[in-house]
């Protein structure tokens, strides 16, 4: 007799990447009335200026903004379900011989996709408060110190998750060169690179020095922090593929250095924000061209590099649309997400502040275009790999020999 099963029973800690995806995806919708919606008087848009919007513009604004709106309340439903759910899962996975063997083995890290998630969760808060929250502003300076105790204790409990990996391997010795054919080692940059742009929010945000440059000391460490684990983790993964091969399941981690980059591009305009506002900092238009258009050159190279390896391994037929299901592929929405963002981040805080392309012209949305397509994509993912691995589907049993 035939069962009803899913691939998320069999639980992993990668799944905190289905809730890491819906929470990007609905930065991606945010950044529509970041960029498109005027907000003078502060540097991100609230309530009050999408009100003002949306009853002073025309059908495209209107359209615009039931849109993004849309959007973010559908998948920061999402992002914090699928959140609610794995932290549930992992307790439970806590008792059982196989975490017992993940906390033995190289996939350790994989625990670090809690704090990751978290983090992420705690942006997608604020996202919420600014956009649906009438008034916000007016007392967001007493969030902010909220924030910094909310993200300080998320890096904490990356570190201590990262510590104890670090220790066990490098007094035991038993790290598994032959399983680390990727950049899957690189997860834990992530969650500390995603702690400190939520740090750096804060830094550039808040109006009081004392918070503010609290703020973005903290950020820096955990950049810094990111950076060192990072650069080492990705020469071990390169070491690990030239003498062993790419674990193909893990092939889609080889793209994670485009999150990375855009969450610490982000960070580091906020912390340049900061430091301009409340410290006397000045820098140019011309130096934040060219900081986003180094970020976005790197980010070409990893995925052109990623996309080859994604086909010689022939991973989007296998695990996209064949019969296997492989939670690793949660990973490929995070790059997409990320690629689309910088993309937007360069075209509109890069060319558009410069002065080499005018708002709104066309040769602003057919480059626009690029950011839009890669969010059709993240959406797409999203929903796709949420069907495949939450869908209950027919399990055929194996007969007795």
């Amino acid at each position: 007799m035939s069962t009803l099963t899913r691939p998320a029973d069999r639980y992993s800690p990668l799944y905190f990447l289905a809730s890491l995806g819906a929470g990007g995806t609905t930065v991606t919708f945010f950044l529509w009335l970041y960029f498109w919606v005027k907000h003078p008087g502060q540097p991100v848009p609230v309530f009050e200026d999408i009100a003002a919007a949306f009853t002073g513009g025309g059908a495209l604004m209107k359209a615009m903004i039931v849109g993004a709106m849309a959007g973010i309340v559908f998948f920061a439903f999402h992002n914090v379900r699928l959140l609610i759910w794995n932290l549930r899962q992992l307790s439970q996975f806590k008792r059982t011989e196989a975490y017992a063997q993940l906390r033995a083995s190289n996939a350790e890290t994989q625990l670090t996709a809690m704090p990751l998630a978290i983090a992420m969760t705690i942006n997608v808060g604020f996202i919420l408060g600014m956009v649906f929250v009438p008034g916000l502003w007016s007392v967001v300076e007493y969030l902010f110190p909220l924030a910094i105790v909310a993200f300080t204790l998320t890096g904490i409990l990356a570190l201590s998750q990262l510590g104890g990996f670090l220790a066990r391997v490098k007094t035991d010795g038993n790290f598994d060169w032959t399983a680390n054919g990727s950049f899957a080692q690189m997860l834990p940059a992530f969650a500390l690179s995603m702690v400190g742009v939520g740090l750096a929010a804060p830094g550039a945000l808040s109006h009081v020095p004392l918070t503010s440059g609290i703020g973005i000391m903290l950020a820096t460490f955990f950049m810094m922090a990111a950076l060192i684990v990072g650069l080492v983790a990705l020469v071990l993964g390169i070491h690990s593929m030239l003498s062993h091969g790419a674990a193909v399941e893990s092939v889609p981690t080889i793209m994670v250095v485009i999150p990375i980059l855009t969450v610490l591009g982000i960070l580091g305009m906020r912390v340049n924000h900061g430091l301009h506002v409340n410290f006397e900092a000045h820098g140019t238009a011309a130096e934040v061209l060219m900081f986003l258009t180094k970020t976005y050159s790197v980010q070409i190279l990893f995925a052109l590099f990623g996309v080859e390896m994604l086909r010689r391994v022939g991973y989007v037929r296998r695990f996209l649309f064949g019969a296997e299901n492989s939670v690793g592929a949660y990973a490929l929405v995070c790059p997409v997400v990320a690629f689309g963002v910088m993309t937007q981040f360069w075209i509109n805080a890069g060319l558009v502040q410069a002065g080499l392309l005018a708002k709104f012209s066309v040769a602003y949305w057919i480059l626009t275009l690029i950011a839009l397509a890669a969010q059709v994509m993240a959406v797409w993912l999203v929903l796709h790999l949420n069907r495949r691995h939450f869908g209950k589907v027919e399990a055929v049993p194996v007969p007795a020999e």
